[in-house]
């Protein structure tokens, strides 16, 4: 179960915002000092033991429901402190103390309330305090808790495998290939990474058997890497492996020796099988004594993280991807019945294609599976387990479910919760990792001990951290744009791991605990009554998500219900709802972060007391056709700071857009009548992304855009009209680090001031500019260029001199450009000239 890492992150948070300036000047104020002190001391005491008390619950029920408990209380101190922090920073802005906003009698009643407040939690939080020492449990420091596996071996059947010829081919060229004679490479390391049970180990054990790695490698030694990757360890069974003789009573300096004497001049192949160290100098460590063997030495590493593979400077890292559904199925029959008995039941062989389409090309969880119904001809039994979830299967052994969670145990305590979160996403959705961010921010999931870091830096880190661990996969990615999907057995374990914090609602009958905190509704016809009954007798609701189907037409009823119902909602999300107005006290909503309105083409105005939201960090109305114009006090919005917008206006409020201090990201897509931006876009001196697109009549860009210091990713794409002015007197931007032109049918060239400075400029994506001609001379300057592509330029003939000066440049995509490849067909050495000498990866179409 994952309830005390999620206290431990919430505890956190509680502990954070206790120490904020905002907090302290409430103390002074409203004389709670010493209630909110004694709150604090409790909670670090719990907090201290919930690390262990994660490890003892699934033995003690009663603990567990300690924690519920806890939960409960934590939640509501943590929405008290948000309601404070807000009252203050509001108070701050209007005036110097808050107590002269109020009458006498309103400062003395407010008081109370707050002190009762304060001491009604701190009470709660004692009494949960004084039951923790009957559990007997232990302070622990943060650390990376780690879960023990069984060790793995080498031994396998080859006609026990089905599927992963190719895949062990691949391996096996690899490792066959002559290493380079020296030091560096004296020693190569091949990883293969994947998800938990996709079959990392079986293949690097047909590897590891194949006669021809038998016969190439004189030295063969398979080690199931231990949980904190000790050096000592691992060298003792290398020397027990390699030489067959007995070190126990060898000291460390011995076992090195004796280790190295028994590698030299020796070509070996080393296995380490299920690697999650991330220490880099225990790794460094272990090389160091391999490196005495003949070249061509390999080690394989089977790992669920890209990062462990580029920490081991691996010269091949091998994604492994699902086994195609043939081998699935032909593997569940293999395991589900005795040789060839499926025959004699079609209805169980058609019940098991389907349970096998379910397990998304995990092997392991098809044999997981198949193992369960082996000789079983029950056809219930079967569709229990067709129509079940895979989470309410009894977990032994290799099966699937501790398979996948040892992905999840291994993450840091904040990420846990984080990762919990995404069980909201349907399944199979792509999700781009921006959205995903603005989601975490809303709910307080992002931590930053550097004051000096945005936060949304680290919700990039985090994303990376998910995707190199296999619980996300990329589909596609430049610089910190990335768009991930989850496998549908990680989406299974999300949300078992979530448990009673998050919740899919389907129906009106669906059954709910009154601890859910995050809501999804889907595909149901709504009645008059939309929220399940269940739902509306709790409070604390902090997100509803309702994709469109089946809310078109209740979607103002709906808003109108979590409105009055859902105090502490941080995030409301109705995109493609069919809302023709909002009412004025959604401005109430305090605690409102996010707000998701796009694709709405019935909203024509929005109330300008949504103005009033003060932590509303995220707006998205874009797409929305309809909208006449944007609220004119829209600059009261202090903690905005990602806006995405569409309107009807010909010029966007400058008095607005360039009062929000804060802002992060900008889009402006689909504004079909606007001539040109607001000037004062200088203002926006936070600015990192600005995206404009699908502004049919915009003839110009305001100057002001080249003083933007902050930009790093710019995107401009179909505006017809468009002339990007080549401003000569300015610098240009200095940070830019992605560029994204296309649809631009006047660009010729591109103007100076988009350079940027040499060390920030990574990606370059041209497209659909049919007057384009060439890249210009000042690309020679940038010095970190990645990926640079240019598609569906008629007219692009030519690559600069200068291409051979990109020594980062790893991707270079030309693609529609008749002129470039008939040129290059003429003269077949061409491109190789412009990129002389350079490992690139390049497509020419």
């Amino acid at each position: 179960m994952a309830a005390a890492s999620f206290l431990f992150n919430i505890a956190n948070s509680i502990l954070g915002k206790l120490g904020s300036h905002a907090l302290q000047e409430f103390y002074l104020i409203w004389g709670v000092k010493n209630e909110l002190k004694k709150l604090k001391k409790t909670l670090v005491t719990i907090r201290d033991v919930l690390l262990d008390a994660e490890d003892q619950q699934s033995k003690n029920h009663e603990l567990t429901n300690w924690l519920k408990e806890l939960k409960d209380v934590l939640y509501d101190a943590d929405d008290f402190l948000d309601e404070i922090q807000t009252h203050v920073q509001q108070s701050q802005r209007l005036k110097p103390k808050v107590c002269f906003l109020f009458s006498p009698f309103k400062f003395l009643l407010f008081r109370y309330r707050m002190g009762y407040k304060v001491k009604e939690i701190r009470e709660r939080l004692d009494s949960i305090a004084a039951d923790k020492a009957k559990f007997h449990l232990s302070e622990r420091t943060i650390a990376l808790e780690m879960n023990k596996r069984d060790l793995t071996y080498s031994f396998i059947l080859p006609s026990d495998v089905v599927g992963r010829r190719n895949e062990s081919e691949e391996v096996i060229e690899v490792l066959m290939q002559k290493g380079v004679v020296d030091d560096q490479r004296r020693l190569s390391v091949v990883s293969i990474v994947g998800i938990g049970g996709v079959g990392k180990t079986t293949l690097a054990k047909l590897v590891y058997r194949d006669e021809r790695i038998v016969k190439n490698f004189p030295v063969r030694i398979w080690l199931c890497a231990s949980q904190d990757f000790d050096v000592a360890k691992l060298s003792r069974n290398i020397l027990n492996l390699a030489s067959g003789a007995s070190c126990d009573n060898f000291n460390v300096e011995q076992v090195h020796a004796s280790l190295q004497d028994a590698l030299r001049g020796r070509r070996f192949l080393l296995i380490i099988d299920d690697v999650w160290n991330r220490d880099r100098f225990k790794w460094l460590e272990l090389r160091s004594l391999l490196m005495v063997g003949e070249c061509g030495s390999k080690v394989v590493v089977t790992t669920r993280s890209d990062y462990i593979a580029s920490m081991m400077e691996s010269i091949v890292t091998y994604n492994l991807k699902e086994l195609p559904h043939e081998d699935c199925l032909s593997l569940f029959l293999k395991w589900a019945f005795r040789n060839g008995q499926e025959r004699h039941f079609p209805n169980l062989a058609k019940i098991g294609e389907d349970i096998v389409k379910k397990c998304k090309g995990v092997p392991l969880a098809v044999k997981t599976l198949g193992g369960m119904l082996y000789v079983t001809t029950d056809e219930r039994e079967w569709l229990k387990v067709r129509d079940g979830e895979i989470w309410q299967l009894n977990q032994e052994g290799d099966d699937i479910l501790p398979a996948l969670r040892l992905s999840y145990n291994q993450l840091p305590y904040y990420l846990k919760q984080c990762f919990a979160y995404c069980s909201i996403f349907p399944k199979g959705q792509e999700i781009a990792s921006s959205m995903l961010i603005q989601l975490w921010s809303a709910q307080g999931l992002i931590q930053s001990s550097n004051e000096s870091q945005e936060l949304e830096d680290v919700g990039v880190q985090y994303v990376k951290d998910l995707c190199s661990r296999s619980l996300f996969e990329e589909v596609e990615a430049y610089d910190s744009f990335i768009s991930i999907k989850m496998h549908d057995l990680v989406h299974d374990l999300a949300v078992f791991v979530a448990q009673t914090d998050c919740c899919v609602i389907k129906n009106n009958t669906d059954s709910i605990t009154e601890k859910v905190r995050h809501v999804t509704l889907v595909s149901y016809s709504p009645s008059e009554e939309l929220i399940p009954g269940i739902l509306c007798k709790q409070k604390r609701i902090r997100t509803i998500f309702a994709p469109s189907e089946g809310f078109e037409r209740y979607a103002a009823l709906l808003v109108g219900q979590c409105i009055s119902r859902f105090k502490y909602l941080r995030v409301l999300d109705l995109r493609h709802s069919s809302l023709e107005t909002l009412p004025d006290s959604i401005g109430n909503m305090k605690h409102l972060r996010y707000i998701d309105f796009s694709g709405n083409n019935n909203i024509q105005m929005l109330p300008s007391n949504i103005c009033k939201l003060p932590n509303l960090q995220t707006l998205r109305i874009v797409l929305c056709t309809k909208l006449q114009k944007l609220p004119r006090d829209l600059g009261n919005l202090v903690s905005l700071r990602h806006l995405y917008l569409t309107t009807k206006e010909q010029n966007l409020p400058e008095k607005g857009l360039g009062s929000l201090a804060l802002l992060q990201s900008l889009s402006i897509f689909g504004c079909e009548n606007v001539v040109s931006l607001f000037e004062g876009i200088q203002k926006l001196t936070k600015l990192r992304t600005l995206v404009i697109g699908d502004c049919p009549r915009l003839t110009a860009l305001p100057r002001g855009i080249v003083h933007l210091s902050a930009l790093e990713n710019f995107m401009i794409v179909n505006c017809e009209e468009l002339m990007l002015s080549d401003w000569k007197d300015f610098e240009g931007l200095k940070r830019i680090r992605s560029l994204v032109i296309g649809g631009l049918p006047h660009l010729v060239s591109l103007p100076e001031w988009l350079k940027g400075d040499s060390n920030s400029l990574k990606f370059i994506r041209i497209s659909t500019c049919p007057s384009f001609i060439a890249m210009p001379d000042w690309l020679e300057n940038s010095t970190s260029l990645e990926k640079l592509e240019i598609t569906g330029c008629p007219k692009f003939s030519s690559l600069p001199d200068s291409m051979s000066c990109l020594t980062t440049l790893s991707m270079l995509k030309i693609e529609k450009c008749p002129e470039l490849t008939r040129r290059c067909e003429k003269d077949h050495v061409y491109m190789y000239s412009k990129l002389t000498g350079r490992p690139i990866q390049s497509r020419l179409w």
